[in-house]
């Protein structure tokens, strides 16, 4: 299964289980200097990061590849929801004669297959980027019981990606989600959608995984970062 299948098969229930994304998306907002009139969004989700923004804005352009994501977008005047991965030579092109006050993502571009080219794009169209994503720490402890790597990017290619066209700053979080049974523990993973796509375990895998995993939490890492254009 793909990441974007991931998403879209539980976007219903997505709410329910975004917990540590809600929290994060509160504190990305709250963070903001100013009231930023035109805004960009990459990985708008249902809506976890508009539904804090309560200034007038001139123009909010947000992107997310799951169409059932977009549809559960609250709709709003001068709000633009594209449905499109931010991966995309179509992404590309919508963006490249626009200029933004700020570039906003929360817990989705941890997903890229080439944030490098992201942020060097970013960095034509606005002076100032604000985001948060996941890194590879996020279910570390699953990832060593299962001998499988996360799909996510590590904190340092994030870094990576974002000093080579913005003077930035970064600040790592790490969270703890408890829960009072295994189950629900386990539920969680499945339809949270940060689980990802493609290392898939096996029967064997999984059950070894329900059977050594001791922890009552699941754990997460988050970094957030603050950039502003070199020029």
């Amino acid at each position: 299964m793909n990441v974007k299948n991931e998403f879209s098969k539980h976007a219903n229930d997505y709410n329910s289980y975004n917990i540590i994304q809600q929290i994060v998306a509160k504190a990305l907002v709250r963070e903001l200097k100013g009231s930023p009139r035109k805004i960009l969004e990459l990985g708008c989700g249902s809506g976890q990061v508009f539904k804090h923004i309560n200034w007038e804005i001139e123009q909010y352009d947000a992107i997310d590849f799951s169409q059932q994501m977009c549809d559960l977008h609250p709709k709003k005047e001068n709000l633009n929801v594209y449905c499109m991965s931010f991966d995309s030579e179509e992404f590309f092109s919508l963006i490249k004669q626009r200029q933004y006050d700020i570039v906003l993502s929360s817990s989705a571009l941890q997903w890229s297959q080439d944030l490098n080219k992201i942020t060097q794009a970013l960095s034509e169209i606005t002076n100032e980027v604000n985001a948060v994503l996941f890194t590879s720490n996020t279910f570390k402890t699953i990832h060593h019981i299962t001998n499988k790597p996360s799909v996510i990017l590590s904190n340092s290619q994030i870094q990576e990606a974002f000093d080579k066209y913005f003077d930035a700053t970064f600040e790592t979080i790490n969270y703890k989600l408890k829960f009072d049974t295994k189950k629900q523990l386990f539920d969680y993973i499945k339809n949270s959608g940060v689980s990802g796509n493609s290392n898939s375990l096996s029967f064997q895998d999984a059950k070894r995984l329900y059977k050594e995993y001791d922890l009552d939490y699941l754990e997460f890492e988050v970094i957030f970062v603050k950039a502003f254009s070199k020029s």
